[in-house]
């Protein structure tokens, strides 16, 4: 670790990332710390920067695509953290130029296709002696530390399902770049492992319901969608016949939506920017442009009539949403992991118990980046020895991150993750975990 103990965030605006920066300020405990929030839309950061418990932070702005500046800008640095989307097109330079300048960066990217991208920079980084911790958010990153603490439960892993909601926020719009990628996740490729390879499904097709509890209930619809725990966790456990994610939206008609406008930005009949104004029109009470409104509800048609959802259950949702009344938050991750112990199966699980109102968990910024500032907290007290592109389930141990967790969140112990395990005995008769794959 360097001894200048500052911090550079790029993309310090967005919500997500303003609220990973708030919450390591205040759970770090050491002002020694030097922050310095970079951003395209700096005065955004200014009132924001005056909220930190630290004396030393700096506001500024540069193009991360121009090189020299964002070398400059990183230099020295102890962590990088990257918050800018889409990362898709900000991932790939700055872990570069991370690598050449021998910084430590760390991202929350949920992008598969920069994942893929970030794990071919492996060998140039364990050469460079940089760690590169990617895909550090709620999911990835919680479902990933939940995923490696189920596996302890087991000799042998051989099915994970890693599964993630997310719901209403109220009248409010999203940034383009999160609309952006949630589309294009709806419709497209998405990489699973499935009998001990990788292979290429397409997104939003395979379905199944989970028992998700929170307040999702016993009997949650999800779908299988791109997401870097299935292009990460395989290098893990190879050895697993099946690793998928699935997830959705809340309340669930929102996924006929989405899937609807997602298809037909897929064939040229929208753009990306009029779904994008579309989604946020609806989002905030508006109308909605007519011409959008036919594929979106094409999109519900297909759940009535492929039997995942009822019909009155749309209607319902339509009549509500016209009144521009928004449901409560609703939210979790889970991960359900099935092996064997000694011979024996074991189904081993672990979810987020409490979403909502009254909860640390009241949206998906919120879960993100407290998330996020535990993944930091950690990782800059394990930077010595660490090189490689390295996943959560490479290097966080699970009880050390759920404690950060619920300082950084706010949240009672119990209230991080909750452990269903079948049978009982699988917990009571661990044995000691082999050493994760990383680039230790």
């Amino acid at each position: 670790m360097t001894t200048a103990k500052r911090i550079v965030f790029i993309g310090a605006a967005g919500d997500m990332c303003r609220v990973a920066i708030d919450r390591f300020a205040r759970t770090a405990g050491n002002d020694d710390w030097k922050l310095e929030l970079y951003d395209i839309r700096p005065d955004v950061l200014e009132e924001f920067a005056t909220t930190l418990p630290f004396a030393d932070v700096r506001v500024g702005s540069f193009d991360l695509f121009d090189g020299a500046a964002l070398r400059a800008a990183i230099s020295g640095a102890t962590l990088v953290v990257l918050g800018a989307g889409p990362y898709n097109r900000t991932a790939e330079p700055v872990m570069r130029a991370c690598i050449e300048e021998k910084v430590p960066y760390l991202d929350l990217d949920d992008d598969e296709e920069s994942t893929l991208t970030a794990m071919e920079l492996d060998a140039r980084a364990k050469q460079a002696g940089v760690a590169i911790f990617v895909g550090c958010g709620a999911s990835p990153g919680l479902t990933n530390v939940m995923a490696a603490d189920a596996a302890r439960d087991m000799d042998a892993v051989e099915r994970i399902d890693v599964c993630w909601v997310t719901g209403d926020e109220g009248p409010v719009p999203y940034g383009r770049a999160v609309l952006d990628h949630a589309i294009r996740g709806y419709a497209g490729p998405c990489h699973t492992w499935e009998q001990g390879r990788s292979v290429t499904h397409q997104t939003f097709l395979e379905t199944d319901v989970f028992s998700l509890g929170n307040s999702l209930g016993d009997s949650y619809r999800l779908y299988e969608c791109a997401h870097p725990e299935s292009v990460t966790m395989p290098r893990r456990w190879p050895g697993a016949d099946r690793i998928r994610v699935l997830g959705a939206l809340d309340p669930p008609p929102v996924n006929g939506i989405m899937r609807g406008i997602a298809v037909a930005v897929q064939q040229g009949k929208i753009s990306m920017d009029q779904a994008i104004d579309f989604v946020n029109d609806v989002m905030t009470d508006k109308t909605g442009s007519p011409r959008v409104w036919r594929h979106a509800l094409s999109g519900l048609w297909g759940t009535i009539r492929r039997g995942e959802i009822g019909a009155a259950e749309v209607l319902k949702y339509l009549a509500t949403a016209a009144a521009g009344k928004h449901p409560e938050f609703r939210g979790t991750n889970y991960v359900r992991v099935t092996g064997t112990r000694d011979g024996e199966p074991v189904v081993s699980i672990r979810r987020v118990p409490v979403s909502g109102p009254g909860t640390a968990w009241t949206d998906m910024a919120s879960a993100t980046g407290s998330a996020t500032a535990a993944f930091m907290v950690l990782a800059v007290e394990e930077l010595d020895g660490l090189s490689g592109v390295l996943a959560p389930e490479d290097w966080a141990d699970p009880e050390r991150f759920y404690r950060m967790l619920a300082r950084t969140g706010g949240s009672l112990a119990h209230e991080v993750v909750e452990a269903l395990v079948s049978p009982s005995t699988a917990v009571t008769s661990r044995k000691a975990e082999p050493a994760a794959q990383g680039g230790r």
